[in-house]
């Protein structure tokens, strides 16, 4: 089985979330499964080029992209994801993607993936490659079925390709003024109202790559039934309902190399689920690093996230006087909207003793707060997957969250479920839920007994890419048998 996988961004080359750890991992656990995978992202100069070996791929001396009416030129490059023999291909247009940073607000950014998606099926003419399925990811890639089907419907390479269109995050959906149509050389016949182009009278991409795809995914199981709904659909639900058959969601898996308190490189302290000792020496660790004091008693919450609505922190404002009242230490890690950097920063300033905020990325310190924090919280109000809690799990570090997407499929509310549990959730997205299962969770950690057991259940959770990889292949053949039924 031969697979394009597509997107805008692929750890380790360049990231902004957890779209990135998925086209990262997920070819990697393919190609051990035997899958013929190769992966297409932009080259976009915060990528290094000598860190990363790129190869300037010679052999295809440059190829005219039209854009807008006007020829762009591209080159190819390639390198391998590190630890496989995975190649991808970097599609390489200055004019577009060097702008110091992977998304912009420039008006003619429909312009810079209307070339993406033509370049990655001019490469492919190129390579004389043929995909069973081109798997495409978000709203940046959503044009690619419906360029292959009608634009370069001519070239029979492509006649036995299907596609898989993935949906990671629904509110972003790269909605532009009518003339992108005119700028992609699409067919005008597809933009009326209600059409498979247009939505609220701009050109959709992501309602595009949802008309257009043989089969859609997300990534996670109830985040596939969330969309359908209202509440959670950004508008797109009606349009999804009618592809309600061909949505299915997989769980995305994580990098359980990288992630492994075994042997996490980043760790003083190595432990296990048989040992846990070693959890004990990396909080007091943590808190040395931190400057907070060390008491076995209370206990620490750990926060890594984006600072922003979508990931529940205007509940957290809400609450900050009842939360600081629970006896708790809190380290934060994360950047977002100023007003959650200057919350969690006035609360540090004001609890020197309890709270410690890092407005910045760090990886180290994230790995850090996985391993020495007692708790995780992710009080989400939305969220498609979610991979901290992932991390929380395996490393003892019991999750608290808001009962939503892949939240609620990864874990197990200990009072819902005793003996198999492996954190606390709560689904009224206000202050009070939130506070009320923090202390739930308080409660049971001073019950010494009963709170190894949930961490030992939540590090026997298997959340590793090879199952999500199997998944996608049964999706893949999905996709083919559609296309080719059809």
């Amino acid at each position: 089985m031969k697979i394009a996988l597509v997107a805008s961004e692929c750890t380790p080359f360049a990231k902004t979330g957890g779209l990135a750890d998925v086209i990262g991992a997920l070819p990697k656990y393919l190609a051990k499964l035997g899958v013929d995978v190769k992966v297409f992202i932009p080259k976009y100069d915060i990528i290094d080029e000598k860190k990363h070996s790129l190869r300037f791929m010679s052999e295809i001396n440059g190829i005219n992209v039209r854009v807008a009416g006007n020829p762009r030129r591209v080159y190819l490059h390639t390198a391998n994801i590190p630890g496989s023999e995975v190649l991808v291909y970097f599609i390489d247009c200055r004019e577009y993607f060097f702008r110091g940073k992977i998304y912009t607000d420039d008006r003619d950014e429909d312009e810079r993936w209307i070339l993406f998606n033509k370049a990655v099926i001019e490469a492919l003419q190129r390579l004389q490659w043929a995909p069973d399925v081109i798997h495409c990811n978000d709203w940046q890639t959503g044009l690619l079925p419906l360029l292959v089907k009608d634009n370069y419907g001519w070239d029979r390479l492509f006649e036995e390709t299907s596609f898989l269109y993935s949906i990671h995050n629904i509110a972003y959906q790269g909605r532009f003024p009518p003339e992108t149509v005119t700028k992609g050389e699409l067919r005008k016949d597809y933009y009326y109202p209600g059409g498979p182009l247009e939505y609220y009278n701009t050109v959709c991409m992501m309602k595009a790559g949802i008309v257009f795809s043989d089969i859609i995914s997300t990534v996670s199981e109830t985040y596939a039934r969330e969309i359908l709904t209202p509440h959670f659909g950004a508008g797109m639900q009606d349009i999804l309902r009618t592809r309600e058959h061909d949505l299915f969601g997989v769980l995305n898996g994580i990098d359980t190399e990288e992630w492994n308190p075994e042997t996490d490189c980043y760790l003083p302290y190595h432990y296990s689920r048989d040992d846990l000792s070693g959890k004990l020496k990396n909080k007091q660790f943590l808190l040395t690093k931190t400057s907070l004091p060390f008491d076995e008693r209370t206990p620490l919450i750990g926060i890594v996230s984006r600072l922003v609505e979508q990931k529940g922190f205007d509940l957290v404002a809400e609450a900050i006087d009842r939360l600081m009242a629970v006896n708790a230490q809190w380290i934060i890690l994360g950047t977002g909207r100023e007003q959650y950097e200057q919350l969690f920063a006035d609360i540090a300033s004001k609890f020197p003793d309890r709270c410690k905020a890092h407005i910045g990325f760090d990886n180290e310190l994230a790995h850090l707060i996985e391993a020495g924090a007692d708790m995780f919280l992710m009080p989400s109000h939305y969220e498609p997957c979610g991979l901290n809690q992932m991390y929380s799990l395996r490393y003892g570090t019991v999750p608290i969250v808001r009962k939503t997407g892949g939240l609620a499929d990864t874990v197990r509310d200990w009072n819902e479920e005793p003996e198999t549990g492996t954190g606390f959730s709560f689904v009224e997205a206000n202050g009070t839920a939130l506070v009320r299962t923090i202390q739930r969770a308080i409660d049971l950690f001073h019950q010494p007994d009963i709170w190894r057991k949930i961490q030992r259940n939540g590090m026997a959770q298997d959340f590793s890419w090879e199952h999500s990889a199997q998944k996608y292949i049964e999706l893949y053949h999905k996709a083919i048998h559609k296309h080719r039924k059809l």
